[in-house]
C-alpha cells in the first residue's frame, strides 16, 4: 500500500523555518509584482489573526502562481504564513519542491499520479445484471498491484479519463469495482463485440491500475497544525484547470475541519472561502482580484454527526457550505459564452458613468452572471442577448474595443484626431527607442519563455481530463523559466564584457582597432577592480531589463489605442463607427433599464445608486448538518485535495 511521505517537523510543532519562508515569499513576490500589474485583495479583514483557519481557494486557474499570490497577499494583510497542501509529484520538481519544503507544504500522494499499465485485458461479461464484476483475460490481479481501494483506469477518451474503485479481488481473473463505469465510452470499451463467450478473447480494452493511497498520516499533519492554530491552505479542486465554472470539491477540506475539531473540541476553526478572479490569467501584466469571503464555522452536530461515524452526511453538508461560500467570492459561469456576455452587460451598465473599481468589477461579473442564469429564457433577456451579441461581433470586425468606441463621437474633428494619432504614434516611437536596450539584451527569455510555456501548456492539455486549453500552467513556466534564464544571462553578458575588458586592459591587438566607444576602458576606470565591475554591471542589467518592461508595458497601451484613431480617420469606417457609438449608447440604456428592473428580484439589497453591496458587511456563514443523500460520493470521503496537477 503506497503511503504519503510525513514531512518531520521542529521542536516546537512548526513545519517551516519562519526567516526562510519570509525570505523565499520576497525573491518571489518580485516576480509575482513584475508579471501583474495589479494584485487587488478584498476582504482581507475577515481573515481572523490567530485562530486555527483552512483557507480554501478557487477557481485554481494558475497552478503555483496561485499558491504564491495567496502567500504574499496573507503576509501582507494579515501577517499570518501558510502551509499548503500540495500534490507529491509536484515537490520532485527541483524549484516546486524545494520552495514547498521552505514554505513548509504537506506532501499529498495521488492515485492517478502513480498509475501504470497493466498487462492484458479487461472487459465486463454481464454488464446488464452484474456491471460491476470484472474479468480480465491474459490478467494477475493477485500480483500485488491490485490493491482494495486502488483504481481501474481506462484509456483515454476525449477529455475524459474514465476510472472506479476497486472493492474485491476475486481471482486472478476477476474482481469486483466499487461502482461501475457508466459513461456510454467506458461500457464500449468494455463489451463490444464477441465471438468467442468463453474466453473473450475478441472484446476488452487495455487498461492501467493506481494503488491506493493512504492519507492518514497527512491528515495527522493538518490536524496537528490546526490544533496549534496554524494556517492550512488548500485548492478543493483538486488541480489547476482553465474552465470558467468551478470543479467538483473534493471532500479533503471537511473531512480536515470535521477532523481536527473532532479531536479537540475547543479548536474553533474557521474555513475562509477565497476567490481567486484573473482577468486574462496566462498574459504578461495582467490584473487579479482576491478576494476572501465570510469566515464559515463549522456546526456542533455535523461534528457529532462525524464523530459517531455518520461521516457522508457531515461531511456532504459541511462541503456544500463551503461551494456556497466560494460562489460568492468568485467569477464563474456556466460555460465561455455566458462569461463573456455578462462582461459585455458590466461594461454597457454603469449608471454614474465613471470607472469602477477592479473589486466592484469582479462583483458586477458575479451577480450579472448570477441574474441571466437565473432569467436567461425571459423573452426581455433573450432579445437583448441578440442585440449585445451583435453590438460585440460589429466590434471585432472594426478591431474596436468597447471602451475605445468613443472616437465615434461626431462632435470631435477630423484634425483633432489627425493630432492624436501623430502625436501617440510619436511616443510609440519614443518608448519604443528607450526599451531597445533592455530588449535587445532580454528578447532570449522573452522567445524561451514563450516557447517553453506553450509546449508545457499542450503536455498538460494532453494529459489533463479536466483542461479545456491548458491556460492554467502558462504563467507558472513563464516564471519559472525567467527565473532560470535570466540570471543566466546575465552571467554571460558578465563574463563576456568581463572578458573584453580585462582584453582591453591589457592592451590587447584588437583593442586600438575598434572605434573608440566600442573599448570598456572608455567607460570604466582602470582603477574599478573585476569584481566590482561585475557587481555594478548585474545592477545595470537588472535595471534595463525593469526600465525595457515598464516602458515596453506603456508603449502596448499606447499601441494597442491607435486601431481605432485610424478607423476614424478613413472615411469609409469613420461613419460607421459614429453608428456603432449611437447604438452604444442605446443599449447601454437598454441594458441599465433591465438590470435596475430585475435586480432587485436576483439581490434583495439591489441598489442601483450603490451598484454592489458594502464590501464591510459583518457576519459569517454558520454550516448546518442535514442528510445529504447522493450529493457527494463515498470514494470522495478518503480523498485529499491538493494544489496543483
Amino acid at each position: 500500500m503506497a503511503e504519503t511521505k510525513n514531512m518531520s517537523r521542529k521542536p516546537d510543532g512548526t513545519r517551516m523555518l519562519p526567516w526562510a519562508y519570509d525570505t523565499m515569499l520576497w525573491c518571489m513576490s518580485v516576480l509575482i509584482d513584475l508579471f501583474f500589474r495589479e494584485v487587488h485583495p478584498r476582504g482581507a479583514w475577515r481573515v481572523p489573526r490567530s485562530e486555527p483557519i483552512i483557507l480554501v481557494a478557487a477557481p485554481h486557474a494558475n497552478q503555483f502562481v496561485d499558491s504564491l499570490i495567496l502567500m504574499h497577499i496573507m503576509k501582507h494583510e494579515t501577517r499570518r504564513r501558510i502551509s499548503y497542501l500540495i500534490a507529491a509529484h509536484s515537490t520532485k520538481r527541483k524549484v516546486i519542491g524545494t520552495l514547498s519544503r521552505v514554505a513548509g507544504a504537506i506532501p499529498v500522494g495521488r492515485a492517478l499520479d502513480q498509475v501504470k499499465s497493466a498487462e492484458g485485458k479487461i472487459f465486463l461479461p454481464d454488464q446488464d445484471n452484474d456491471p460491476t464484476l470484472v474479468r480480465g483475460v491474459g490478467t494477475d490481479f493477485k500480483n500485488g498491484d491490485f490493491e482494495i481501494g486502488g483504481l481501474i483506469v481506462l484509456p483515454k477518451i476525449g477529455n475524459q479519463t474514465p476510472s472506479t474503485e476497486i472493492v474485491a479481488v476475486i481471482s486472478a481473473t476477476e474482481l469486483r469495482l466499487k461502482k461501475p463505469f457508466k459513461t456510454p465510452e467506458a461500457v464500449d470499451m468494455l463489451t463490444g463485440s464477441n465471438d468467442d463467450t468463453e474466453t473473450g478473447e475478441s472484446r476488452g480494452t487495455k487498461f492501467k491500475v493506481a494503488p491506493h493511497i493512504d492519507q492518514s498520516k497527512v491528515y495527522d499533519e493538518v490536524f496537528q497544525d490546526l490544533n496549534a492554530g496554524g494556517c492550512i491552505g488548500i485548492f478543493p479542486e483538486g488541480g489547476s484547470h482553465d474552465r470558467t465554472d468551478l470543479l467538483p470539491l473534493k471532500a479533503g477540506v471537511a473531512i480536515m475541519a470535521l477532523g481536527a475539531m473532532a479531536q479537540k473540541a475547543d479548536c474553533n476553526i474557521k474555513i475562509i472561502p477565497v476567490g481567486m478572479n484573473y482577468f486574462h490569467a496566462h498574459k504578461f501584466r495582467s490584473r487579479a482580484v482576491i478576494e476572501f469571503g465570510h469566515p464559515i464555522e463549522v456546526h456542533p452536530d455535523q461534528i457529532e454527526a462525524y464523530k459517531n461515524g455518520d461521516r457522508r452526511n457531515a461531511v456532504g453538508s459541511l462541503l456544500e457550505t463551503v461551494y456556497q461560500g466560494l460562489l460568492s467570492v468568485t467569477q464563474t459561469s456556466p460555460d465561455y459564452e455566458t462569461l463573456m456576455l455578462a462582461q459585455a452587460a458590466r461594461r454597457l451598465y454603469n449608471p454614474h458613468g465613471k470607472k469602477l473599481p477592479l473589486p466592484t468589477v469582479v462583483e458586477l461579473n458575479r451577480r450579472l452572471v448570477k441574474g441571466y442564469t437565473e432569467y436567461k429564457d425571459d423573452p426581455r433577456v433573450v432579445e437583448l442577448k441578440k442585440e449585445v451579441l451583435d453590438y460585440n461581433r460589429r466590434l471585432r470586425a472594426m478591431h474596436v474595443a468597447d471602451h475605445q468606441i468613443e472616437w465615434g463621437d461626431a462632435r470631435r474633428r477630423w484634425w483633432y484626431i489627425a493630432a492624436v494619432l501623430i502625436y501617440r504614434i510619436g511616443e510609440v516611437l519614443v518608448l519604443f527607442a528607450g526599451c531597445l536596450p533592455g530588449l535587445a539584451m532580454f528578447w532570449p527569455v522573452f522567445v524561451t519563455t514563450k516557447i517553453i510555456s506553450v509546449k508545457k501548456s499542450r503536455e498538460a492539455l494532453a494529459a489533463s481530463t479536466v483542461k479545456l486549453q491548458g491556460k492554467d500552467v502558462i504563467t507558472t513556466w513563464k516564471l519559472l523559466v525567467a527565473m532560470a534564464l535570466a540570471p543566466a544571462l546575465y552571467i554571460y553578458y558578465d563574463v563576456i564584457v568581463k572578458i573584453w575588458l580585462w582584453y582591453n586592459r591589457n592592451d590587447g591587438y584588437y583593442t586600438y582597432v575598434v572605434p573608440w566607444w566600442l573599448r570598456t576602458r572608455s567607460y570604466v576606470p582602470d582603477l574599478v577592480p573585476l569584481w566590482m565591475f561585475s557587481v555594478f554591471s548585474f545592477i545595470l542589467y537588472i535595471m534595463l531589463t525593469m526600465a525595457a518592461l515598464r516602458i515596453g508595458e506603456v508603449g502596448m497601451d499606447i499601441l494597442k489605442s491607435l486601431p481605432p484613431l485610424f478607423v476614424a480617420l478613413d472615411p469609409r469606417t469613420g461613419n460607421t463607427l459614429m453608428r456603432l457609438r449611437q447604438r452604444r449608447e442605446d443599449l447601454a440604456k437598454k441594458v441599465t433599464a433591465l438590470i435596475n428592473e430585475i435586480g432587485p428580484k436576483v439581490y434583495p439589497d439591489f441598489d442601483a445608486e450603490r451598484i454592489v453591496e458594502d464590501p464591510y458587511k459583518e457576519g459569517a456563514y454558520q454550516s448546518s448538518y442535514r442528510e445529504m443523500g447522493d450529493a457527494i460520493k463515498s470514494e470522495d470521503l478518503t480523498e485529499a485535495s491538493t494544489p496543483t496537477t
